[in-house]
């Protein structure tokens, strides 16, 4: 199922006794998509400084979701006072050292300029407890997602019930169908079979074999035609899949099974079809059952 969430929060450095030209403050955001897929399939887009977060993230995705692919992006920023905070004397001290020793070798280096005395400054000073605010960030939208996903999977209920309801009016529609073909059939048996008696009798051969031929015709295309049993099984198929679905929680596997035994059942229909109106029933159920099938793949 599709989703989204975003999830920001302030990451601060240093305390409250801490100068705040000399104290540091970011912003941590957490982004996460949600797509359909039949299995799940995760990614993560994470800055260097958080790659260590990925296992526990990866952990709390699997406990959370069966299908779609899911992406995670993670991105840190720091405030501006953060980035234009006065470096310390130790920093600076090692500065100058290193530029000393570079320009001893060679002259002709150009000196460090403020600002990327400044740069430097803020890429030395991580943002402590970084870690844990984009895991509580993560553990918040990852939340955000999952309800996200469950109002899309209340939607898709109500669509697969609506397809429920519409084929359970085709099958309603195909169950008297049935005996009105064998009757009719059935009535053009004994014509032929009446036709028969004269060819028999002409040719010398006893009514009863050619009786006996035309009955057990008959009797085979009855057999072959009868589709009670295919529509019994549909029958009970829908309504498991409709207690599935009102009952709720993990159910994409099984209901995956049940749309191919639909699958199964309306191919039989239209293959055992001798007359248009129930060749069209089973194209319409077909149909049907294919636009329950692309949604039923998304489900957990």
């Amino acid at each position: 199922m599709t989703g989204y969430a975003n999830i920001v929060r302030n990451a601060v450095q240093g305390d409250d006794s801490t100068p705040a030209a000399a104290s540091g403050s970011g912003a941590i955001s957490v982004e996460l998509r949600s797509v359909n897929s039949r299995f799940l399939d995760l990614a993560f887009r994470l800055p260097d400084e958080l790659r260590g977060l990925e296992p526990a993230l990866r952990e709390a995705l699997n406990g959370a979701f069966r299908r779609g692919k899911i992406e995670v992006r993670i991105t840190s920023e720091r405030g501006r006072d953060a980035a234009w905070s006065a470096p310390p004397p130790d920093l600076l001290n090692l500065l100058s050292r290193v530029e000393g020793s570079i320009q001893s070798w060679l002259p002709k280096a150009q000196g460090l300029t403020v600002y990327e005395v400044l740069q430097l400054n803020r890429s030395a000073a991580p943002l402590p407890d970084l870690d844990q605010v984009a895991l509580t960030a993560a553990q918040e939208g990852l939340q955000a997602l999952r309800e996200a996903r469950e109002r899309e999977g209340a939607r898709l209920v109500e669509m697969l019930i609506d397809r429920l309801t519409r084929l359970r009016e085709l099958a309603t529609r195909a169950a008297p169908l049935v005996p009105q073909v064998v009757a009719r059939q059935q009535e053009r048996f004994l014509e032929r079979w009446q036709e028969a008696l004269h060819s028999a009798s002409a040719a010398g051969v006893p009514s009863d074999s050619a009786r006996d031929r035309a009955l057990s015709e008959a009797a085979a295309y009855a057999l072959r035609i009868d589709v009670a049993e295919e529509l019994s099984r549909l029958s009970a198929h829908l309504d498991e899949i409709e207690r599935l679905l009102r009952a709720g929680g993990e159910m994409g596997k099984r209901l995956d099974f049940l749309i191919q035994e639909l699958h199964r059942e309306a191919n039989t229909l239209g293959s055992k079809a001798s007359v248009i109106d129930l060749t069209q029933i089973s194209v319409e159920m077909r149909v049907l059952i294919e636009q329950m099938r692309e949604q039923v793949q998304n489900i957990e």
